[in-house]
Parts: structure tokens; C-alpha cells; sequence
């Protein structure tokens, strides 16, 4: 029988640590400049691979990662597993339902920012594959396929962390941006199964193409409809009965792997399987935002730095660095969806500059890009160079997308929540103890003002807090709507004593709870407010000395010494 010997063991220790050491420095380095840590991942596997290393120093590179033998195929199938993980974290960013509640922006972007790219993609690698990298010999209208989809495909784990880091996660322009972006995976994804099982690169073979397209469609519809309800049936009770975070990792888990070798089994690679159920997964209400986050991490701080971190060892990327296809694929890449997404925001209605926003938003394609690249170059399918041009279109579409929706929401004074707080509406002791009663008694000391209708307004606050819970973390909750008829923001701030479940993601019921009410027809209005909210936030000493002022006085006194202090 075989099995690894002491020396492949001891090499696949070595290799897999380094990697991930290296990973997870450059990673946490990358985060720390603003840029996505995927970034730093990958530089770390080109600063160890063939491109820096094999030629530095060929000899400690075949050392630290043999090229054949036990221990790189070990290290290949733990790159695997990683894959199929993080697809995993990938699907449980989806919010189905937030394809309906957006409406029509949402479906107008979606719809657009998909075709759009995707028949530029498909005629430019139709018209002239080897232009566009296509290998010898490679069927032209499956290549075509492919290089439209990695068009039209969006990174929604970039995407998300992005909005995050600005903080518009929750806003409306991010929740535009996010429901589309569902679309986009879940389209784009869909499609590449197609071209995979038309490749016969992934399962036994034991199925044809028609047989393997209809278990797809069939095993897809099952886990977006009947594998929810079983999800959401049953993590009540794997939550009440087992050990926290064990009972549930080891649900998503074990899950994730029997769907990935299923579809794997049946002709379709194995991460299809692992996206729907993490998809079917966070979709169930019953999945807490802290049960959530501490998936991501186990998978995003182990799993994938593995797998990012071994692409650099798998291309020269140096030597097949073709500038010229590089900037051709970032080119048509960023028109084809600027403009697709462009046209959806107008066609929906939406104002020019939240429109420029969604789409530089939609333009970041990141990880999915990288791993879709992967699996067409292991397939036969494309050439270095082509691949290297998919990672480098990847990287900067993912590092342009942040500045430039921060440069497009900008203005030239920006405004400050404290600006919008009446006296009347600081309420330094809340009586709520749930989310809605808290929103009401807020709405209702902003009626007092005269600024609003207390029963309208805690209606809309309501409705948008069932979209996407408005807790942020750190003991603090925005609620918040756009109304029509308002002439300016208005801004009320309430202090919890015990805490107030906002369904934040690490769990800490909100104690700093702060309702924001803007005009419907000022789209920048919530974004700066809800910025400059954060920031001031932002320190947990200044969190703490709010909490303990008990007058309106006090606290603009504490916010004027903390913005000249800072």
C-alpha cells in the first residue's frame, strides 16, 4: 500500500508551513496599505515559487517544495481541499433573498453587468482566441465561453470586504451592489459548471454531458429551494445541542464535502458543490453573524492562504508576462463592466453618481477570478500566459474598486453625524430591550422635534432593518432609512445599559444605538453620516466615555475634544 514516508511528511510540513507563514505575513501586510490580503497571499507564492526563488536559488526551492514525489502530491490535495473550503466561505457571502428585496436596481444591475461583459468576452474570444491565450487545439467555442465568463463574474467576497471597509456595507448602495453581485456568482458559476462538464475534466466520466447538465440543474434547484429549508430546519437544534462553534463548523463542513464529491462524481468540479451549500447554509436566519464570522475565519486565516499562497508555485509568472495581453484583458475587462453595470443603474433609475459607485463596485473580481483562471489552466483550456493575465486583471480591478468608490461618494466638506442631533433626540437612557421597540423610542423622541412622523418613520426604519441587520460590531447599531419629503438628515442617539441584539457579527448586543434619516433624494447623505459615525466610534476609550455622559451637552463637548484631539 502506499503511503507518504517519513521524508514526504517532513517535506510537507515544511513547505505547507512556510507557505502559510509567508501567506499570512504578506496578507496581514497588504491588509494594513488598504489592499485586499489575497493580494500579499499571492505574492508570497510568487516570492517562493518558479518567478523569484527558482531563480535566486533553485536548489532551496526544490527543497522546500518538491516538484514530484508523496509529499507534492499531498501538498497538491490540501490545495484542493482548500479550494473547495473557501468556496464554501464564498457561497455563505450570498443573500438570496436580497435579490428580491432590492427590486429592480438590483435585478437592472445584475442583469446588465452580466450580459454585457459576457457577449464583449464571448465575441473577443470567438473572433481571436489566440489573441486571448487559448491553447492549441482548444475547442473555440468553449474557450469563448470561459473567457466570457471570467468577464462577467464578481469577486462578492472582495466586494463585501470592501463595502465593509468603507463602511457602506449596509447602505443602500451596498446592498444594490451586493444583490447583484449574488446574480453575477450565481450565473457566472453556473455557466462554468457547463464548461467544466463539457471539458470532461472533473468526475468518473460515468455520466454524458446531457446527464451531467440535468443532475446539475436538478442538484442546484434542490439545494437553492428544499436544502435551505433542511438548513434552516435543523441548525436550531444543532445550535441548542452541541458545543459552540464545533456543532455547527462541523455541520457547513462535512456538508460542503459530501456536496463537493458529489458534483465532483458527477462531472462537475467539486467547488460547485461546496458554493451551494454555503449558500443554502447562510441563507437559514438561524446562522448568527457570529457563528458566520467565526467559519470565515477558520477557513479565510488557514485554508486560503494555502491555496492563494501555492498559485505563485505553480506559474513563472515573470517570464510569461505578456504586457500587451495584460492590458488588453484589463481593458475590455473594466469597460465591459463599468458600462454593463452603468447601463443597469440607469436603466433602474438611480442617480449618476450612486450608479458610478455600483459599478466600480461590481467592477472588483479578486478571488473568483483567480480560482476560475485556475481551473481553466489545469484544464487545458487556457496558457500561462493568459492565466497570468487573468490574475494580474484580478488584482487590480480588486485594488482600483475601494478608492475609486470612496473618490465618487466623496464631497468637498463632508458632514458630520453631530451636525443632525437635536437636543431632544440624545436619549441617554433607552427603556427598549429589543431592536424594534429601540427603533420606535428613537423615531419617536426625533417626532417631538417636529422633523418627522414618528409612526412613518419607524416603519421605514423597520423595514430596512429586516433587509440586513444594522449592527456593526463593537457595541454599536445604525439603523437607518431615506424618506421621502425631508429636507435635511436629522440623527437621534440612544445609550443602552444592558445591550440590545442588532445581530452584529461579533455578537455584542448594541449598547451605542443611533437612528439615521435622510432625504430620499440626497443619496450621499446616509454614506457620510454613517462614515463619520464609525470613525468617531472607532476607539474603544471613546465608545467607553460616551456611554457614561447622561447629557446632550456632554456629549458635543466629548465629540468637539475628540475631533480636535484627532
Amino acid at each position: 500500500m502506499d503511503r507518504l514516508t517519513p521524508h514526504d511528511i517532513t517535506a510537507l510540513c515544511l513547505s505547507l508551513g512556510v507557505i502559510l507563514f509567508a501567506a499570512r505575513c504578506l496578507g496581514e501586510l497588504a491588509r494594513r496599505v488598504g489592499q485586499p490580503a489575497v493580494l500579499g497571499e499571492i505574492l508570497a507564492g510568487l516570492l517562493l515559487g518558479p518567478t523569484v526563488l527558482g531563480k535566486l536559488a533553485p536548489e532551496a526551492s526544490a527543497f522546500l517544495f518538491p516538484p514530484t514525489g508523496g509529499s507534492a502530491f499531498a501538498r497538491d490535495a490540501m490545495a484542493n481541499i482548500s479550494l473547495v473550503l473557501f468556496l464554501l466561505v464564498a457561497g455563505l457571502e450570498v443573500d438570496l433573498s436580497a435579490l428580491w428585496r432590492q427590486g429592480r436596481a438590483a435585478a437592472a444591475v445584475g442583469v446588465c453587468g452580466m450580459v454585457v461583459p459576457f457577449l464583449i468576452g464571448f465575441a473577443g474570444a470567438w473572433f481571436l482566441p489566440s489573441l486571448f491565450g487559448a491553447q492549441p487545439g482548444a475547442d473555440r467555442g468553449i474557450f469563448a465561453l470561459f473567457f466570457a465568463t471570467a468577464l462577467a463574474i464578481t469577486a462578492l467576497p472582495v466586494i463585501a470586504k470592501t463595502l465593509m471597509d468603507l463602511n457602506l456595507y449596509r447602505t443602500d448602495v451596498g446592498m444594490i451592489v451586493i444583490a447583484a453581485a449574488v446574480f453575477n456568482d450565481l450565473a457566472g458559476w453556473l455557466i462554468f459548471a457547463v464548461i467544466l462538464g463539457q471539458l470532461g475534466t472533473a468526475g468518473s466520466g460515468a455520466f454524458g454531458i446531457p446527464a451531467t447538465l440535468a443532475l446539475t440543474l436538478g442538484f442546484s434547484a434542490f439545494m437553492l429551494t428544499a436544502g435551505r429549508w433542511i438548513f434552516h430546519q435543523i441548525l436550531p437544534w444543532v445550535q441548542a445541542h452541541t458545543s459552540f462553534p464545533g456543532g455547527v463548523l462541523a455541520l457547513a463542513l462535512s456538508s460542503a464535502l459530501l456536496a463537493a464529491s458529489f458534483t465532483e462524481w458527477i462531472g462537475i468540479h467539486a467547488i460547485f458543490g461546496s458554493f451551494l451549500v454555503g449558500v443554502a447554509l447562510g441563507d437559514s436566519s438561524h446562522l448568527r453573524a457570529q457563528t458566520r464570522s467565526t467559519i470565515d475565519q477558520f477557513i479565510s486565516f488557514f485554508f486560503a492562504p494555502l491555496f492563494f499562497g501555492s498559485i505563485g508555485l505553480r506559474v513563472d509568472f515573470l517570464s510569461n508576462f505578456d504586457p500587451l495581453l495584460c492590458a488588453l484583458v484589463l481593458a475590455i475587462a473594466c469597460v465591459g463592466k463599468l458600462a454593463g453595470c452603468l447601463l443597469g443603474a440607469r436603466w433602474a433609475g438611480m442617480e449618476r453618481r450612486e450608479g458610478w459607485a455600483v459599478a466600480f463596485g461590481m467592477n472588483a473580481r479578486g478571488a473568483m477570478e483567480i480560482v476560475l483562471g485556475l481551473l481553466a489552466f489545469q484544464a487545458g483550456l487556457i496558457d500561462e500566459r493568459m492565466f497570468v493575465a487573468l490574475v494580474v486583471m484580478a488584482l487590480v480591478t480588486s485594488m482600483m474598486s475601494g478608492p475609486l468608490m470612496r473618490r465618487v461618494l466623496a464631497r468637498k466638506k463632508p458632514r458630520q453625524f453631530q451636525q443632525f442631533l437635536p437636543a431632544r433626540a440624545f436619549v441617554p437612557r433607552l427603556k427598549a430591550r429589543e431592536r424594534r421597540e429601540a427603533i420606535g423610542e428613537l423615531c419617536l423622541a426625533l417626532a417631538e422635534t417636529g422633523a418627522i412622523d414618528a409612526r412613518a418613520a419607524s416603519a421605514a426604519v423597520w423595514q430596512r432593518e429586516q433587509t440586513a441587520p444594522t449592527g456593526i460590531g463593537s457595541a454599536i447599531a445604525v439603523p437607518h432609512a431615506r424618506l421621502p419629503g425631508m429636507k435635511a438628515p436629522i440623527v437621534a442617539l440612544g445609550l443602552s445599559s444592558e445591550g440590545i441584539d442588532f445581530d452584529a457579527p461579533d455578537g455584542l448586543g448594541a449598547r451605542i444605538v443611533m437612528v439615521i434619516l435622510s432625504p430620499l433624494e440626497d443619496d450621499g447623505a446616509q454614506l457620510e453620516i454613517l462614515s463619520d459615525l464609525a470613525r468617531f466610534f472607532a476607539r474603544p476609550d471613546v465608545r467607553s466615555r460616551a456611554l457614561a455622559v447622561r447629557t446632550h451637552t456632554e456629549f458635543l463637548a466629548l465629540v468637539q475634544a475628540e475631533r480636535v484631539a484627532h
